[in-house]
């Protein structure tokens, strides 16, 4: 699934560049600074109004699947019967927040997806700050989304058969934590793929492969022997997105205040957590007095 997922990231930019983008338009954006307020207006409005009829038919798709899923003979998953061991367990719970690694979890899965999707939306930006144009950098998030591809790759071929799943997880959250450091620290031009760029660029395109494993990882952790409360313990989980939203809003206003590279220092503090969660984080059962 995180295969067709991730492909579908990397096809959708290039099928909506073609329907929205001319070659002309590199040519728009250099003028955009030199027209008056009316004339960019007008400008603007044309470029947005390219983008109605793909996204009624993105929507239209969406309503269909739901209505497939809807009405998709899908068994209900019954988690009120625990065993023995677990009922044991849990006989002193009445409360989702007694479980510490499960609301650690979610905080984790917060952090990750937030990293994530600053990894792949910031990426045009941060090359366009070393004036390389729209049109060529718009192939950079691809870059991110295929490495994150190679990474579900190598996790199906050596999961468990050579590499453990908890092992899996360190490992991307150790190598988030150091290609975040290289990202802001790191300098020097090279070309690659084509591009003559700062390596730094590349680091953030291996946060693709570092991120590829931590859901994974995680996910299992936190909803380990949860029983009764399972599907209210996956229900936080999934409210753990948000963090798509909100990271990449913290990274945008330091990126104002300061640069576009020194920005990706909010990076550090989520790949430390990260990795505290990997190694000792899961293992809380109880809150400390």
């Amino acid at each position: 699934m995180g295969i067709c997922n991730k492909g579908a990231g990397i096809l959708a930019p290039f099928v909506f560049a073609a329907v929205i983008l001319k070659a002309s338009d590199t040519n728009l954006f250099r003028e955009l600074d030199a027209m008056n307020e009316a004339e960019r207006n007008i400008a603007l409005d044309e470029l947005i109004r390219r983008v109605i009829l793909p996204y009624l038919c993105v929507g239209g798709v969406l309503l269909g699947l739901g209505l497939m899923v809807r009405y998709s003979p899908l068994p209900e998953i019954n988690t009120e019967q625990e065993t023995l061991e677990v009922a044991t367990a849990n006989a002193d719970k009445n409360t989702i927040i007694q479980f510490p690694y499960l609301i650690l979890g979610a905080l984790a899965i917060f952090l990750h997806v937030g990293t994530q999707v600053i990894a792949i939306d910031t990426i045009i930006g941060y090359a366009g700050s070393m004036q390389i144009s729209l049109m060529e950098a718009k192939v950079f998030p691809s870059y991110t989304l295929s490495a994150t591809i190679c990474g579900y790759i190598i996790g199906i071929i050596c999961i468990p058969k050579y590499l453990s799943q908890l092992n899996a997880l360190r490992l991307c959250t150790i190598s988030g934590l150091i290609f975040s450091l290289l990202i802001i620290f790191a300098r020097g031009a090279v070309n690659f793929f084509g591009h003559s760029t700062d390596i730094s660029i590349w680091f953030l395109v291996l946060l693709g492969l570092a991120n590829s494993l931590i859901w994974a990882g995680i996910w299992p952790l936190a909803l380990d022997g949860l029983g009764r409360f399972t599907k209210l313990g996956a229900s936080i989980m999934i409210m753990g997105l948000c963090g798509n939203a909100i990271l990449p809003l913290v990274y945008g206003y330091f990126a104002d205040r300061y640069n576009l590279r020194y920005a990706y220092g909010v990076l550090l503090p989520c790949y430390l957590y990260l990795v505290f969660y990997a190694f000792h984080g899961y293992r809380i059962k109880k809150w400390a007095l």
